[in-house]
């Protein structure tokens, strides 16, 4: 809907070109409630993921192969808090894209790169948890810092090669189109690239993802049963019981938080390989409920993890500028 001015004219994206955009309609509180509501949630996504970059960075007990692809993640999920929350808020709340076409290029490859490393950091997440709970003994051969950083370095060059191609081979416009107007953001896809898309991006990674976590629950479960039964009989508990039962409850955090990104995932990738997208309030709410499930995580870490809680405790306050404070053991209590 046409913005209406007082003299009645209706407002262009770009008043000089004749084939800009028509700008959207939007009240003074409007403007200033979307840009202060977007404000608050980029930052608390950026601070949020910061604190889990720290945590794991700084404390020495935190660098685990499996807090290295907490840490990779909270990395892909702090750079959509910094980088795409803002320009998408900017377009939504302004109505017209004002960066022009070579960012918009670039913005979409910068979009894409981060929703593929994520996606893949899930998929070593999974791996990672199958082999602590249904291999336990084969874990410290197959899982090692070596390995894990390895894995995270080869699924970031993957997905910026992946994602380069595949911006690559975008048209900005479509000669079918009779409503294209200067001041938007829109590519068009080849069929080709949507279909390996599909593959690529959402149906392999997917069915590996669900296929493991069903494995790994159904073995958590029969292991955590077997403890249970020898706490009540009180027959003598092994450390190694004790830490099994501790990888189900660390897997249990993980899958929650696998389950949410791919509750939010599936409809924003399905919208993407939509050619063209209606942006009705349906679409806008899932697009960007998949860019606040970003700040979702460190509030699920900080919820089952007593380390976390600890470790923001010591950031909070500066106690992490003390010397020797990457020494301090956050596992007092709970071990992971």
């Amino acid at each position: 809907m046409a913005y209406e001015t007082e003299d009645h004219k209706t407002q262009y994206c770009f008043p000089a070109i004749n084939s800009s955009c028509i700008k959207g309609r939007r009240s003074r509180y409007e403007y200033n409630f979307m840009y202060l509501f977007f404000s608050v949630l980029s930052a608390c996504t950026v601070f949020l993921n910061l604190l889990v970059i720290i945590s794991i960075s700084h404390f020495k007990n935190l660098h685990t192969p499996t807090n290295l692809l907490i840490l990779s993640l909270a990395v892909a999920d702090l750079l959509i808090g910094l980088i795409v929350m803002p320009i998408e808020a900017i377009n939504l709340t302004e109505t017209c894209w004002y960066f022009g076409d070579i960012f918009c290029r670039l913005f979409l490859l910068i979009l894409g790169l981060l929703l593929s490393a994520s996606l893949s950091n899930l998929v070593l997440i999974a791996v990672d948890r199958y082999v602590a709970v249904c291999h336990p003994l084969l874990y410290p051969q197959k899982i090692t810092t070596a390995k894990i950083l390895a894995s995270i370095c080869i699924c970031w060059f993957c997905s910026s090669v992946y994602n380069t191609a595949f911006a690559g081979s975008m048209r900005y416009s479509d000669s079918h189109r009779t409503d294209v107007c200067y001041g938007e953001c829109i590519f068009m896809i080849t069929f080709a690239w949507k279909v390996s898309d599909l593959l690529i991006c959402l149906l392999f990674p997917c069915t590996v993802i669900i296929t493991l976590y069903l494995r790994i629950f159904y073995v958590a479960h029969k292991q955590v049963k077997i403890i249970n039964s020898l706490v009540k009989s009180r027959k003598c508990i092994t450390e190694g019981s004790v830490r099994r039962k501790s990888e189900s409850k660390a897997t249990l955090t993980l899958g929650i938080i696998v389950t949410v990104y791919l509750l939010c995932y599936i409809p924003y990738f399905i919208l993407s390989l939509i050619e063209y997208i209606e942006m009705t309030s349906a679409t806008t709410i899932i697009l960007w409920l998949f860019y606040i499930n970003s700040g979702l995580n460190p509030l699920i870490y900080a919820f089952f993890y007593p380390w976390f809680k600890k470790s923001v405790k010591h950031i909070l306050t500066l106690k992490i500028f003390q010397p020797a404070s990457s020494l301090v053991n956050l596992f007092t209590v709970y071990h992971s």
